[in-house]
């Protein structure tokens, strides 16, 4: 198990001007904040980002790792929709292993945000609703798939929900490779 992903500042992790364009494309605005790719899904484009604890306009941003997949996306929304999170809220009060483990997660998170930048507005506030509660399943889901499997226990019980997203291939028309950017709109 651990705790953070590995080597951030490893050159391979940093998004290239393809990346950020398929992240542009997945978010259907500008990304911000992005300092590497954190995961990437199976058909080869991003689908978790890093982002800084402070964006450029000086905004606190606690969501370190933020989804992009428009398709992973959709799949956590319904899940969402059909009240695991108030189930999930209920198990964490009732099971003081899980809660553990939850709040051992949120820890981490915590932990790995401050080695980037500790902003103290953010200070305490993780993501997805940790320690306590179940709040937001996409962000539980960019932690696990960020930092792998055995972090964060709801985080990859969510990943375990939903169908292989990469299956029918890239959720949004990847990038041209560099040099090729003026014919992509030809194809």
């Amino acid at each position: 198990m651990h705790d953070m992903p590995e080597d951030r500042e490893d050159t391979q992790r940093r998004p290239t001007e393809a990346d950020l364009e398929a992240v542009r494309r997945q978010l259907g605005r500008p990304p911000r904040g992005v300092r590497r790719v954190a995961h990437r899904c199976g058909c080869g484009l991003p689908d978790v980002v890093e982002t800084a604890p402070r964006l450029d306009d000086g905004t606190p941003f606690p969501t370190v790792f933020y989804l992009t997949c428009p398709r992973l996306c959709a799949e956590l929304g319904r899940l969402e929709a059909s009240g695991l999170m108030r189930e999930w809220t209920q198990r964490l009060r009732s099971d003081p292993e899980l809660a553990s483990a939850y709040r051992r997660a949120h820890e981490r998170y915590l932990a790995y945000r401050t080695s980037i930048e500790d902003v103290p507005e953010i200070a305490g506030v993780s993501a997805g609703g940790m320690p306590d509660r179940v709040k937001c399943l996409h962000a539980l889901a960019a932690h696990a798939l960020a930092v792998g499997p055995g972090v964060n226990p709801l985080g990859d019980e969510v990943l375990a929900l939903v169908p292989d997203w990469a299956a029918s291939g890239p959720c949004v028309q990847p990038p041209a490779p560099s040099g090729d950017s003026a014919e992509a709109g030809h194809r």
